[in-house]
């Protein structure tokens, strides 16, 4: 079979430098450089591919992260991880399947904090699209205006519910405007007064949520406290959750492409990291995929900041709080002892991208007996490429790339370390989840490069196997470029 003069023209002098008794340091460079300078020479005078030619992506489960920035190879590799459980959740987008609790507690009511616990620049300069503001900037509604807009709160309105209340889709007139049906599709949280944990978590919206903005956080439009009644108003998310794209069924509802995926662990990344590099380090509590929303050009924001707590102060590790959360996604040392890290948040995103990867929801009880906890059923499978296949979403039909979903869950696992101490922040998990779309969006190096600088630097101890394996590829590897 026909193959590439320049290919075969640097086999000799690669095979005699492979040989070399010298160690690994001192030809490595110079076998690399010959390698690429006669294959750049091959690409400048071989004919132009046909179309139906094009060169295939190379197989993402041998070729190791090629870290483009620095020039290395970078290999990624999984911490100790752990999962468990626990409870309060509020699910814009129906009823799922997550179990919650909530243990009561005495509190006196508190009302809007106007005092800064904030630093107005916090988190600017990392993140130039978020700011922090001293007091909340919010519109006050007035109920009968919100009985407006959704009909007199008419069930046909509801986009969900939860344990201290309902969602409503709602109709805000523009007051400014002179002709009716100008305005905006807006979203009512309805509260139960009666709970006094509806009145914390309408308090803590507003006071954390209200002072935040950022492009992955949703917006607080305002609020309306009346009488009894406890309301907050959001802008209105077009593509819902995360959690009905993921496990909602029916013709309706359309599986979610991978990169379409990647793009919203990226957003909710970067919502959660400018979060955790704010002035005080707030910290969500409550990370899941109901709490993952998505615009219509499906940018992920973070929403639902009921159960938001401040991070530690500097000379503190952890927060000592009642446990709230939801089961399948609190971290496990938050569970055990109360005490609230800001990588307790880390832990949750762990486990939002083990659902995006497999399609599966972190807690059902509907599956088989030793599978109802995901994180625990498909952790052996996370760390072995050719085990992830079979976890995978099968509604993804294959189409994605292996090399970036196995470095993903790799990922995923150091997320889900048992100790705070050995997961990575959110800023280096985002950096991370940047690399991986941006190595995809790069344009592919020929195939043969790829495959040869990845066996010099596995085989570079034992170099023969370097020419059997290029002989045994040659046999088997169809050419895409014609010969001369």
């Amino acid at each position: 079979m026909g193959a590439p003069y320049g290919f075969l023209a640097c086999v000799s002098p690669i095979s005699s430098m492979c040989l070399n008794p010298r160690p690994e340091s001192e030809f490595i460079e110079e076998i690399v450089e010959n390698i690429l300078k006669k294959l750049n020479e091959e690409s400048s005078t071989a004919p132009s591919l046909r179309q139906n030619d094009a060169p295939a992506q190379h197989s993402s489960a041998t070729i190791p992260h090629n870290d483009a920035s620095s020039g290395k190879y970078e290999e990624i590799s999984a911490g100790p991880s752990c999962t468990f459980i626990i409870s309060c959740n509020f699910s814009w987008t129906g009823a799922g399947t997550s179990q919650t609790i909530s243990n009561k507690t005495s509190s006196k009511g508190i009302t809007i904090s106007a005092k800064s616990q904030f630093s107005a620049a916090s988190g600017d300069e990392a993140y130039p699209d978020g700011q922090t503001l001293p007091t909340p900037n919010l519109r006050i509604f007035s109920f009968t205006e919100l009985k407006v807009a959704t009909k007199n709160f008419r069930p046909d309105t509801v986009l969900g519910e939860g344990g201290f209340g309902q969602v409503f889709k709602g109709w805000l007139e523009d007051k400014g405007q002179s002709k009716s049906g100008n305005g905006m599709v807006i979203a009512v949280k309805k509260l139960n007064s009666e709970s006094l944990q509806g009145f914390q978590e309408w308090q803590s919206e507003v006071n954390v949520l209200g002072r935040l903005s950022h492009p992955n956080l949703v917006k607080l439009l305002g609020y309306c406290q009346e009488d009894r009644e406890l309301l907050l108003i959001y802008e209105f998310m077009q593509k819902g959750s995360l959690e009905n794209h993921l496990f909602g069924r029916g013709s309706a509802v359309q599986p979610l492409p991978w990169d379409i995926r990647l793009k919203i662990a990226i957003g909710a990344a970067r919502g959660l990291a400018f979060l955790h590099t704010s002035d005080k380090q707030v910290i969500h509590r409550d990370i899941k995929t109901s709490n993952i929303l998505l615009d219509e050009s499906y940018t992920a924001k973070i929403s639902d900041f009921g159960l938001a707590k401040l991070g530690p102060s500097a000379s503190q590790s952890h927060v000592t709080t009642q446990v709230m959360g939801t089961y399948g996604y609190a971290a496990p040392e938050y569970v055990a002892t109360g005490h609230l890290y800001v990588k307790s948040d880390v832990y949750g995103f762990g486990v939002v991208l083990v659902e995006i990867l497999t399609g599966l929801r972190a807690l059902d009880t509907n599956r088989p007996s030793g599978k109802h906890n995901l994180v625990d059923w498909v952790k052996p499978y996370l760390s072995e490429r050719r085990k992830l296949k079979q976890i995978m979403d099968s509604r993804l039909e294959g189409k994605y790339p292996s090399k970036a979903v196995f470095h993903i869950s790799q990922l995923a696992l150091k997320c889900l370390a048992a100790e705070p101490k050995h997961r990575p922040s959110m800023k280096e998990v985002l950096e991370k989840l940047e690399r991986f779309e941006a190595a995809n969006e790069r344009p592919r190096e020929p195939r043969i490069t790829l495959v040869i600088l990845w066996f010099i630097k596995k085989a570079s101890n034992h170099c023969t196997i370097v020419l059997h394996f290029i002989q045994d590829w040659m046999e088997v590897q169809p050419t895409k470029i014609p010969p001369e």
